[in-house]
């Protein structure tokens, strides 16, 4: 489940395929789903449970149910419904987004043995905003942010990004789609947005049966945001996942700090996010910024241009201008490491082929930075542990002959919360070390 934790997109390498779960059965009125969920009868005394309901097979707090976790279903439980969770033991869990068709058939969105319907929806939609408007009164600092973070925010399957006036929004839960014209309506009149961008992936509108025409995006291309000062045009049309990776906002700026007269390296810079803030509120003396994907270049020029800032952009292979760089014998004062996801699942071998791609990328950084120099470097793989990232950055480092002097650990801002019970949230994790 991808749930906007990872932001993957097309790079100096060659993402593994997901795998398919198991196939199953599903007695009428649903067709084979692919999640493979085989409900059981329904147990007695459940004739007095508040329909529609689902029963669990095991006690979790997770928001994602899984097909092996399902137990019974009522018949009269219809995708996408708003239904009750009842525990393994027959009492009243709380309640969940049901979609039998689905890899995730139930998306637990509130426990408890309370009342829950659709009003109290819309009350999350209002907790999530709160924070965002009231407490951390972002729309003071910059004009773009997320909005809603999913399991973050205890609303599974909805990923929501504020671009100005322009809302983006990935779908990964029937349910949510089902409800979307009420989310946004409720959106756009506590936000003041006017137009909104709709993404649902392939494969999610396919497992989750989203008939994506029903609900058209605006006719949006690009808009303009300004973040810290700094300005970026976000493509809807060639950018990836919402457009823009808001998740780095605070890191952007800290980065600033160690940039003062220095050399700059940003490595697999998107749009340029780290090489701007760098160079136009760090004062560097040289910004080299390099992505494979031709398109982010191309963005990352133009929003160089709208701060009238000089910075080298390289149309290159991350690994392949490192070892070039390494051969040249150049070595820079800060060095930026922030790949997509190398990691997709936790199927060793997967696990194991993303680990060593880390391990190269962050061994030829280290190598290419002054002793004494600041590396970043930076996962947006959820499936890896922040102390499986330190341990690689580490063997990385001894692999090549050097140490790194940690100086900090940080990951997403504050609008990308975490749940205790989805922890796997926490996807972004950045280390902060000075290479001797």
């Amino acid at each position: 489940m991808n749930d906007g934790y990872s932001r993957s997109r097309p790079g100096s390498y060659t993402s593994p395929p997901r795998r398919e779960g198991p196939g199953g059965g599903w007695p009428r009125p649903f067709p084979r789903p692919a999640g493979g969920i085989r409900p059981k009868a329904a147990p007695e005394g459940s004739e007095h449970w508040p329909k529609p309901w689902v029963q669990m097979k095991t006690f979790s707090y997770a928001p994602a149910i899984y097909p092996a976790m399902v137990g019974a279903v009522s018949p009269d439980a219809k995708p996408g419904n708003l239904v009750t969770v009842i525990d393994k033991n027959g009492r009243p869990f709380g309640h969940g987004l049901f979609n039998p068709l689905a890899r995730v058939p139930l998306r637990v969105i509130h426990h408890g043995d309370d009342a829950f319907g659709e009003a109290d929806f819309i009350a999350l939609i209002d907790r999530a905003l709160d924070l965002r408007l009231k407490v951390l009164d972002l729309p003071a600092q910059t004009d773009a942010f997320r909005v809603i973070h999913s399991d973050g925010d205890g609303l599974s399957g909805l990923v929501v990004d504020k671009f100005a006036e322009v809302l983006s929004v990935q779908i990964h839960s029937l349910g949510i789609w089902q409800r979307l014209p009420t989310v946004l309506a409720h959106l756009k009149a506590r936000l003041g947005t006017t137009r909104t961008v709709i993404e649902v992936d392939h494969p999610v509108a396919k497992h989750e049966s989203i008939r994506v025409g029903e609900i058209a995006s605006d006719e949006v291309r690009t808009v303009k945001i300004r973040e810290h000062g700094i300005r970026y045009e976000v493509n809807f049309a060639t950018g990836h996942k919402t457009g823009f990776f808001c998740d780095q906002r605070e890191n952007r700026r800290a980065l600033t700090r160690w940039c003062k007269d220095a050399e700059v390296l940003d490595l697999c810079c998107y749009t340029g996010g780290f090489a701007l803030a760098a160079k136009q509120l760090g004062g560097a003396a040289e910004v080299t910024a390099v992505d494979l994907d031709e398109n982010a270049i191309d963005q990352a020029k133009r929003n160089a241009n709208l701060n009238q800032t000089r910075i080298e952009w390289v149309h290159c292979d991350a690994f392949s201008y490192a070892r070039q760089m390494r051969k040249d014998g150049k070595k820079f004062d800060v060095v930026v490491l922030d790949p997509p996801k190398l990691i997709d699942g936790r199927d060793e071998e997967v696990f194991a082929e993303g680990m060593l791609k880390y391990e190269d990328l962050n061994s030829l950084g280290m190598v290419i930075t002054k002793p004494g120099g600041l590396l970043v470097t930076c996962s947006c793989s959820g499936q890896l542990s922040s102390g499986e990232f330190e341990q690689m950055a580490i063997r990385s480092a001894h692999r090549v002959g050097r140490k790194l002097q940690f100086l900090d650990r940080t990951g997403a801002g504050a609008d990308h919360p975490v749940m205790s019970n989805c922890l796997e949230s926490r996807y972004l994790k950045l280390l902060w070390a000075r290479v001797w």
